[in-house]
């Protein structure tokens, strides 16, 4: 059942989003070559900590680490470990934390060093689905406008969208009603109503759309393991404009910083 949040509520789910996104843009200032996924995720576990939080994922459903770290092909839930980033990777880097009993939840892919034009494409690309499907998720709308906007932006520039996996409701569970997947039709599926908290998080590909599952059991990566890059911000829905309560510009701040 879907929920509608309290004014108090979406402040205290604002919170927790801010703390991901500090966490996330903490982040942004260790990515480099040779660092590996496992130093991130300590770094990531300690910080959220020190703030008061607790780890979102660690523990969740039996996920091992405070951080999903997909590299390259790697689509969601790629687990940190031993692994070092090379100049030219890419890397999703999602995050959840609990603060106050409520949960907050992004993801943000970072480049590693110089990468190819046609990579750093597909990351422009879908940040900014992210932000057209963040425009279309008002009161009134239904959950298809928001799917629509991702899908026929990506889609007319080359990529695909990943259909298995789909954003979700936020507050007191990490993953509530209702799904918001990134494809769909306009005027379709459940209408948005305000109060409503949605985290939107476009997983889009190079290459075909089709993605398989890892021996590990959680990380998933593209079939024809070509790129995939992906980008989450929760948002309360509002009647003329979302309300965006996580943010990416802590992340690009320390990304110009380091330029």
């Amino acid at each position: 059942m879907t929920q509608i949040r309290t004014a108090a509520e979406i402040e205290l789910i604002r919170k927790s989003n801010l703390l991901v996104s500090e966490t996330l843009a903490e982040m942004a200032k260790w990515i480099k070559p040779g660092v590996t996924t496992e130093q991130l995720d300590k770094i990531a576990e300690e910080f959220i900590r020190d703030a008061g939080g607790i780890p979102g994922f660690l523990g969740y459903q039996g996920y091992p680490k405070t951080l999903c770290t997909s590299v390259n092909s790697q689509v969601v839930h790629g687990i940190p470990s031993a692994l070092a980033l090379k100049e030219g990777d890419i890397i999703s880097i999602d995050c959840g934390a609990i603060l106050n009993e409520y949960y907050g939840d992004s993801a943000y892919t970072f480049a590693v060093g110089e990468i190819k034009p046609e990579v750093k494409r597909l990351l422009e690309t879908t940040r900014e689905s992210l932000f057209k499907g963040i425009e279309a998720a008002v009161a009134g709308n239904r959950i298809g406008d928001i799917g629509f906007a991702i899908q026929s932006y990506c889609e007319e520039r080359g990529y695909s969208v990943v259909r298995e996996l789909v954003g979700h409701g936020l507050g007191t569970k990490l993953h509530e009603a209702p799904e918001v997947p990134n494809y769909g039709r306009k005027g379709r599926g459940p209408k948005l109503q305000e109060g409503m908290v949605i985290c939107i998080e476009p997983m889009i590909n190079m290459g075909r759309k089709s993605i398989i599952q890892e021996a590990d059991g959680w990380t998933i990566r593209t079939s024809d393991n070509k790129p995939s890059a992906h980008f989450e911000l929760a948002i309360a829905i509002q009647k003329e404009e979302a309300d965006v309560l996580s943010t990416f510009e802590y992340i690009e701040k320390e990304l110009k910083n380091i330029e």
